[in-house]
């Protein structure tokens, strides 16, 4: 492809070099480029990719994308500056890859919680509808039936537009996808055409990052403001904020409820630990969830569903079918007699969610033994109100170790432990090995009690100073149950 044609959606500040150069390759990372390809100089969080220029040029760069132009430039190489190489590279990867978004029905989905599940669950019932679809999600990319793992929640625009060319070459006609707000700040989505959007709650999380709620949300809200006019925007009137999303949209917007009357109207009619009683728009549907969380994402499945031209009758019958997805409220019981709950709950709005769930369906029978930590070198702020939460909804409380990452465990369960108040700390034991966590709790309990080990959910690692070690927490109860 002629470098010119890569150019067509941005307007460059200045192009020094020859427009017509062959570009048969573009990266962000100057480790990956090779000969003939475009050099895309980005200013991430870490670091600054101008600092590779001359790397990448050295390895065969014949073009380069940059904010700063290098005070020496190279005759045989052609020099694009631009204002914002963010968005210009979302533009340039999705020119290179030929459009692919406008080739796929493609959907996005933003919230703080129920991203995974809302995107994986419309994956699953397109593919049980007879559709070749593409996933993108935090567990693992999908390319029809074909995994592809995944790093982040929303990849790099040229590894993301490559991964949507890729879904279109294998005959793919729709795609689900998660949509971060780190994505959406750093301009990841930029160029992309969306077909629909779904919203499912804003509450604290990665403030580390946004550094303030208002800050977040306004990420979040870019989405469905840069949404085309002839897409979908679903929102949740449950949520505080469901509007809030999509006051600016030029979207059609479609809403949900379990509360309050929308176009998607759910109700809970009954609960127990293998699944729920559903009531959709008048239409009665058991599904394989828990959770009042659970039944506003399989309605929101739904609405999507019918926004994207099925019957919903139909769509109901095969979220019938569904299981929640990996570390999302996985149950294993026990010969002893109590209940083990996996989920990826690791902010204080999700920790609620899934305890509340917990206790709705024992109906006060039983007790609740609660194993959480938090990540290292993220949103501290949040350490206290987690442990507040998991300790008001729990009758025990074991604090321990999630991803350290750089910092010490100790540190991190000392955050958490300043939210506890003295009668809280009677009940709470602190226990930085999570192995040993997990057993502790596990011991406790007795014939009708639950045991939820929150924070990890899907994860098969743990990160500690840069290294990633095997763990598992499904695993983990997996064998203490085995040898119970």
């Amino acid at each position: 492809m002629k470098l010119k044609e890569l150019l067509k959606d941005i307007s460059p500040l200045l192009v020094a070099g020859n427009e017509e150069t062959d570009i048969c390759g573009v990266d962000i990372d100057s480790r990956l480029v090779d000969k003939g390809h475009m050099f895309m100089a980005m200013r991430g969080t870490q670091t600054d990719g101008h600092v590779y220029i001359e790397n990448a040029i050295a390895k065969g760069a014949v073009a380069v994308l940059c904010q700063d132009m290098p005070a020496v430039r190279k005759p045989e190489v052609c020099y694009v500056q631009v204002a914002d190489t963010e968005d210009a590279a979302g533009r340039v990867a999705t020119a290179f890859y030929g459009y692919p978004s406008e080739r796929l029905m493609l959907v996005g989905v933003t919230g703080t919680n129920g991203k995974t599940t809302i995107a994986t669950l419309l994956y699953n019932t397109f593919r049980s509808m007879g559709h070749k679809v593409g996933l993108l999600s935090t567990v693992c990319n999908y390319i029809d039936g074909q995994p592809v793992p995944a790093d982040h929640t929303t990849p790099d625009p040229v590894t993301l537009n490559r991964l949507l060319a890729d879904m279109v070459g294998a005959g793919c006609e729709y795609a689900f996808m998660e949509v971060s707000s780190h994505a959406i700040a750093q301009k990841r989505i930029s160029g992309l055409r969306f077909a629909g959007g779904i919203f499912t709650n804003l509450t604290r999380d990665h403030l580390d990052y946004h550094k303030t709620v208002e800050n977040y949300l306004r990420a979040k809200k870019k989405f469905f403001d840069d949404m085309p006019a002839d897409a979908f925007s679903l929102t949740n009137l449950d949520d505080k904020n469901g509007m809030v999303m999509v006051q600016n949209t030029r979207s059609h917007v479609h809403t949900y409820s379990l509360r309050t009357l929308a176009d998607f109207k759910g109700r809970v009619l009954e609960s127990h630990f293998e699944g729920m009683l559903l009531d959709i728009d008048g239409h009665e549907v058991a599904v394989n969830f828990i959770g009042r969380f659970n039944a506003s994402n399989l309605l929101a499945v739904c609405g999507a569903s019918v926004l994207l031209g099925k019957k919903e009758e139909e769509v109901l019958v095969v979220l019938s079918t569904l299981y929640p997805v990996a570390g999302r409220c996985d149950t294993l019981h026990s010969s002893r007699g109590y209940t083990a709950i996996v989920d990826y709950a690791h902010t204080p709005d999700a920790l609620v969610n899934v305890l509340t769930t917990i206790h709705d369906v024992m109906g006060g029978k039983g007790k609740v033994i609660t194993v959480v930590g938090a990540g290292g070198n993220r949103d501290k702020g949040k350490r206290p109100i987690m442990a507040h939460e998991a300790a008001r909804l729990s009758d025990r409380l074991v604090i321990t170790s999630d991803n350290p990452r750089f910092e010490e465990p100790q540190d991190i369960m000392n955050d958490m432990m300043a939210g506890l108040t003295a009668e809280d700390r009677q009940k709470t034991l602190a226990v930085a090995d999570r192995r040993e966590a997990i057993r502790a709790a596990c011991m406790m309990a007795q014939k009708g009690d639950v045991v939820l080990v929150a924070g990890k959910g899907h994860e098969t690692y743990q990160e500690i100073k840069g290294v990633r070690h095997h763990f598992d927490d499904k695993e983990e109860i997996g064998n203490i149950l085995l040898n119970e």
